[in-house]
């Protein structure tokens, strides 16, 4: 590439003089202006827009630290992230921890290395290093899905408890009594609180929270599977299921045909999170929706204005979900209105 001494020979001007053009620092004639451009132009010179950037100490850039970007919810969390931060004038820098501490450890000191102007962190288990390690670079972060209450730090997060607790009492509505529920990793925040919420709405409309009735999963399809088929291959099974993320619904929605059952006739099953895929599967899933964009919205206008302040006062924004009824989990009433 050229360098900004050759744009200099060129125009028959000094490095320096280029400089000014370049940053707009002083005023410089315009037939001087004019021979460099042409000179930058006829060269392809383009300005280290990195450099520049960081002589004015900022980068314009931001880091986005995920947990699992194989699965589509932080897919889609990301994706709006990215497209908020560019309407605001940022890029991002995505990092995929695959739920590893240590990828995780390795990401936060690459990205703080990279001179990235703020982070929106999605922890990748219930350890608090990382993030400490963050804070300790002086770094502007938000904490978004997953919380960690015992750092001080911006976060925006979902009523995850509410949402588990909007999932049973639509179930409850139907009719059902003996609701199954497959969870995530009990260490997540997210997973706890919607079984949390699970177990009061049980409790909340006089039903027992029966142990046997809730399985373990790690919010993949494939545990969402292997918990349904052992859920519903014994005695007393139960005649709904809320799986706490629609990945595990989906795992669902392949075993009960398997078993010789259908869904909604024999099984209803609800999810959580809205993911795209939640309307396109055999029944559509019938889920609870995390505000995703508006999680995003919230996220990135957190850290701009972190990184405008850092002083100002910590914020936490916890947002609502919603529960959207679909063919898996309806009445025949709702069935014929939507």
């Amino acid at each position: 590439m050229p360098t900004i001494q050759e744009v200099a020979k060129k125009a028959g001007v000094s490095p320096t003089t280029v400089s000014h053009v370049i940053n707009n620092s002083r005023v410089v004639a315009d037939e001087t202006r004019l021979r460099v451009e042409a000179a930058m132009e006829e060269l392809h010179y383009r300005p280290n827009a990195l450099a520049r950037s960081l002589r004015r100490g900022q980068t314009h850039t931001l880091g986005l630290i995920l947990p699992d970007s194989s699965n589509p919810f932080f897919a889609e969390i990301a994706h709006s992230i990215e497209t908020v931060a560019f309407e605001q004038g940022y890029s991002v820098i995505l990092c995929n921890t695959e739920d590893n501490l240590d990828k995780e450890d390795l990401y936060v000191d690459v990205l703080s290395n990279k001179q990235v102007d703020g982070m929106i962190f999605v922890a990748a288990g219930n350890q608090t290093g990382s993030l400490r390690a963050l804070l300790r670079h002086k770094l502007p972060v938000v904490i978004v899905d997953r919380d960690l209450p015992e750092v001080e730090v911006d976060a925006v997060l979902t009523d995850n408890r509410r949402g588990g607790c909007l999932a049973t009492q639509h179930l409850i509505a139907l009719g059902h009594r003996r609701i199954g529920c497959i969870t995530g990793p009990s260490h997540l925040t997210p997973s706890a609180q919607r079984v949390t919420g699970y177990r009061e709405a049980l409790i909340e409309a006089g039903l027992a929270v029966e142990d046997d009735l809730i399985a373990r999963g790690d919010f993949h399809p494939e545990s969402g599977y292997h918990a349904a088929r052992s859920l519903l291959d014994r005695p007393g099974a139960p005649t709904a299921i809320f799986a706490c993320n629609d990945l595990m619904a989906v795992g669902v929605l392949r075993a009960v045909p398997e078993l010789g059952r259908r869904v909604p006739d024999d099984l209803m099953v609800v999810g959580f999170d809205d993911i795209e895929l939640a309307s396109y599967t055999t029944p559509a899933l019938t889920t609870v929706a995390q505000p995703k964009v508006e999680m995003a919205r919230q996220a990135v206008q957190m850290l701009t204005e972190r990184m405008a302040d850092k002083n100002r006062p910590l914020q936490r924004k916890v947002l609502q979900p919603k529960l959207i009824i679909r063919g898996s989990a309806q009445t025949i009433e709702q069935k014929s209105v939507h």
